[in-house]
């Protein structure tokens, strides 16, 4: 048992119930897996173009998810 007490007005607000199932969480990581495989790819055959596509599609899946999040079909920002 903890000696801490905590205020109920020092308390943090209340998460949102979503746990990132969204538009922009899949999106995002199913991107960013993919952008994984590619460039796992590259590494395991040795071809650099095929590594750097794979980083590419990294920050495209990034953007992506940025985006979506900014249209409302993310989590909201507080």
């Amino acid at each position: 048992m903890s000696s801490i007490e905590i205020a109920p007005e020092d308390l943090p607000e209340e998460a949102h119930a979503n746990h990132g199932k969204t538009t922009a969480a899949w999106v995002t990581n199913i991107g960013l897996m993919i952008a994984a495989l590619v460039a796992s790819i590259g590494i395991a055959i040795p071809v650099w173009p095929v590594v750097w596509v794979g980083v590419g599609l990294a920050v495209v899946a990034l953007a992506a998810g940025a985006s979506l999040r900014a249209l409302g079909h993310g989590q909201p920002l507080q």
